[in-house]
């Protein structure tokens, strides 16, 4: 049997997300891929956080801190710190307005399919480079 980190506990949460935005995109719910994205975005990261011994924030945009704690990271996460910190930046700037709209903007209405495609693309992308930073489990002790 193995016991989960909370580390690999949001792992696991951000690649049931990953799997339900699929859904969503055959639906034509591209809004909502764009917002369920950014979820597995956050997740993913704050799971590479918890490995490494970092407390996550209370943001949906961890990128500054990955970036301050750049040496204390797994390698496929330093070798590709940029380009994560983008999305989560990118999706962090979405995450409302996918969500909610705004008087002038409604997201139903506002976000295509080559909008949702992207999202779902970046989140896969980030999960996969959390999945090699943060180990499967550990066995649990008699």
């Amino acid at each position: 049997m193995m016991a989960e980190s909370l580390a690999q506990s949001y792992l696991r949460k951000a690649e049931a997300r990953l799997a339900f935005l699929a859904h969503l995109l055959e639906y034509g719910d591209y809004s909502d891929v764009v917002r369920e994205a950014q979820e597995a975005v956050e997740l993913a990261l704050k799971a590479v956080l918890r490995q490494a011994g970092i407390e996550p924030p209370h943001v949906h945009d961890v990128s500054p801190v990955l970036r301050a704690h750049r040496e204390y990271l797994a390698a496929p996460i330093r070798e590709n710190l940029e380009e994560l910190a983008r999305i989560s930046t990118w999706l962090r700037r979405e995450r409302e307005l996918s969500f909610y709209g705004d008087i002038d903007f409604l997201p139903t209405e506002n976000y295509r399919r080559e909008d949702a495609q992207k999202a779902l693309e970046e989140a896969r992308f980030v999960v996969g480079k959390a999945r090699e930073a943060v180990p499967a489990g550990i066995p649990e002790k008699p």
